[in-house]
């Protein structure tokens, strides 16, 4: 099941930004605008990490995450601001807050973060499945074929969860490649079909099949 991350960040721009990056990561994405927006999910129960700017409005994010531990005390949250100051670094943590990042950011530094937390968090949900014959975790970034350990690069492998968790979708070369590489990725293609050639020749028995004059679709 993927992850649900919350967003609350009133620069409109900046949340659809965050939001396209963690979706790349096949998290389930909710994104609010306002505090009012936020506050009225702030009970949701199925959100694995809260993503707060500290300034909105008139309101603030140190009172949303008031909110969301009254209901769930242990759900991440993460703080974002444009005011890089220790009171702000101190009032988080104090409020029990996970991480705090300074605008302007990378977004890949705060999906990395997301990465981390999620994963030190929940690390006894990791999820094993089994396809094709192998063994896939995809917490721990391994397979496994009848005990024996198959090493992938990290590109094979988030090709190779690309199709696991989207089994039976047809996927063109230009989806694949904004999915699996960076959007401003300039190079041909071709790389797609290259790291599936890989991909297939480490796991035989995986049953991705080419659809001619469109993409690939697992199963």
């Amino acid at each position: 099941m993927k992850k649900v991350i919350g967003i609350v960040e009133d620069e409109k721009d900046l949340n659809e930004l965050v939001k396209r990056y963690l979706e790349k990561e096949e998290y389930t994405v909710r994104s609010y605008l306002t505090f009012d927006e936020a506050f009225a999910h702030a009970a949701d129960e199925d959100v694995h990490l809260w993503i707060l700017d500290i300034m909105l409005g008139d309101k603030s994010g140190f009172d949303l995450i008031e909110e969301i531990r009254a209901n769930a005390p242990d759900v991440p949250v993460i703080f974002m601001s444009a005011r890089d100051k220790e009171f702000d670094r101190i009032i988080g943590l104090e409020k029990g807050s996970d991480d705090y990042i300074t605008k302007p950011f990378s977004p890949k530094e705060l999906v990395l973060r997301v990465n981390n937390i999620i994963r030190r968090t929940y690390k006894d949900d990791a999820r094993s499945v089994q396809v094709d014959g192998y063994v896939i975790d995809d917490t721990q970034r391994t397979v496994m074929e009848a005990g024996r350990s198959i090493e992938l690069t990290t590109k094979e492998f988030d090709l190779l969860m690309l199709f696991v968790n989207n089994r039976g979708t047809a996927f063109p070369r230009e989806q694949i490649l904004a999915k699996v590489w960076e959007e401003n990725y300039y190079g041909s293609d071709r790389v797609v079909d290259d790291t599936l050639r890989r991909l297939r020749k480490k796991m035989p028995n995986l049953s991705i099949h080419t659809i001619y004059g469109f993409g690939y679709r697992l199963g």
